[in-house]
C-alpha cells in the first residue's frame, strides 16, 4: 500500500508528521508493505508550513496511478503571500486565536487556486484509492465541493462551516465513511494513522506501533453503522 501525504503552502506540520511516522512506522513493521510520501499537486520542492517557517520538502508529484492513499492536511499560522514564511500572531491576548480562527479558511481556500482540487476529485471518483484528511484537511476537499452528502469531521472550530458545505459533520475523533476517513484537530492525526493501519494492515501492526510512540488511540471510531442512539 502506497500513501501519499500531500503537501501545500501553509500547512500545519504536525498534521503532516504525526501520521507520516505512524504510517512509516507502519512500513517497518510490515517489511515494506506501506510505504509513504510527502509529495504536493506540483511535484517535488521546499514547501513552507504555516508554523514559523518551518519548512519540509515533497519527494514527488501526487501521482494517482501509485497512489492506494492520499493523506491531506490542514493549515496553520498567519496569511503572507505563498511560498514565504507568515509573521507571527500578535502578542495581545486573545488576539492569536480570533485570527486563526479566521484565517486558517483563507489559508485552505488558496489550495483552490491550484492544480490539488481537480486531483482530490479523481482520487474521491476513484474506488481504489482511499482519501484520509487531519483537521482542516477535509476542508480543503469540503471547499472543493467534494464532501456534499459525507460524513466528515474536522477541528472542533471548523464544523459548523463543514456541515455548511453540504457534509454531514460528526463529532469524533476519526470517522469512517468507507473511502473517506478524516481525523479531527492536529493531534488526531496520531489517531488517523493508527486507524488506517488496523484497517488497512491489521490490528497487530497498529498495536506495535502504539507500543513503540507508547500512545494508545482515543476515541471511537465513528461509522454511520448500528441503531441510531436515543438521546442520552
Amino acid at each position: 500500500m502506497h500513501i501519499q501525504v500531500v503537501l501545500f503552502d501553509g500547512f500545519d506540520p504536525l498534521d503532516v508528521i504525526a501520521p507520516y511516522e505512524v504510517l512509516y512506522a507502519g512500513g517497518s513493521a510490515t517489511g515494506g508493505a506501506v510505504t509513504v510520501e510527502l509529495v504536493t499537486a506540483e511535484g517535488p520542492r521546499e514547501v513552507i508550513s504555516g508554523t514559523g517557517g518551518l519548512t519540509l520538502r515533497a519527494v514527488g508529484a501526487l501521482d494517482l496511478e501509485r497512489a492506494d492513499m492520499l493523506v491531506v492536511p490542514g493549515a496553520s499560522g498567519r496569511v503572507g503571500e505563498p511560498g514565504e514564511a507568515p509573521e507571527e500572531p500578535e502578542e495581545e491576548a486573545g488576539v492569536g486565536e480570533r485570527t486563526q480562527d479566521e484565517l486558517i479558511p483563507v489559508l485552505l481556500g488558496r489550495t483552490l487556486t491550484t492544480e490539488l482540487p481537480a486531483l482530490l476529485k479523481q482520487a474521491m471518483g476513484d474506488p481504489d484509492i482511499t482519501v484520509a484528511t487531519v483537521c482542516g484537511g477535509s476542508l480543503v476537499l469540503a471547499m472543493a465541493g467534494l464532501l456534499e452528502g459525507r460524513h466528515a469531521t474536522t477541528h472542533h472550530m471548523g464544523l459548523d462551516m463543514l456541515d455548511a458545505t453540504g457534509a454531514h459533520a460528526v463529532r469524533a475523533r476519526v470517522v469512517d465513511d468507507g473511502d473517506l476517513i478524516t481525523g479531527a484537530g492536529v493531534t488526531s492525526g496520531l489517531d488517523l494513522g493508527l486507524y488506517l493501519l488496523e484497517r488497512e494492515v491489521g490490528p497487530r501492526v497498529a498495536h506495535a506501533v502504539e507500543e513503540l510512540f507508547s500512545h494508545e488511540r482515543r476515541g471511537t471510531v465513528w461509522r454511520a453503522q448500528g441503531p441510531t442512539p436515543t438521546a442520552l
